[in-house]
């Protein structure tokens, strides 16, 4: 039963968000919605910061790093719709990919760092 993340598993979970949020930062480009503004800078301003912040964690963990990705990827979640961009197709679904990885592995690392077993039974 695995208790806690490891260092190693640890790192390979912010490299994984690193690449997530890199994905997002250039999914402007790679899809062709950079005439949307709001979704357009959202992906570059969202994706630049979970990037930044999951390099920084791979430096020196610090919980506080994996609730702030948390939060990024659930304003990921939301901002299609909060900002009025949903009827872009290919950006609402690079916002919620992002989303997914990002929120999921950042709430992994959360749980993990407090050594809490998979199940009690």
């Amino acid at each position: 039963m695995l208790k806690s993340l490891s260092l190693n598993n640890r790192a390979a979970f912010d490299i994984v968000n690193v690449v997530a949020g890199l994905g997002l930062l250039v999914s402007p480009w790679l899809l062709g919605f950079t005439a949307e503004t709001y979704a357009a800078w959202n992906g570059w301003i969202v994706g630049a910061a979970i990037a930044l912040i999951a390099v920084a964690a791979l430096y020196a963990f610090y919980e506080v790093e994996e609730w702030i990705n948390l939060a990024l990827g659930v304003w990921a979640l939301a901002a299609p719709w909060v900002l009025g961009f949903s009827a872009v197709t290919a950006a609402m679904w690079a916002h919620v990919i992002a989303d997914i990885v990002v929120a999921a592995l950042a709430a992994g690392s959360i749980w993990f760092s407090h050594n809490r077993p998979w199940s009690t039974a």
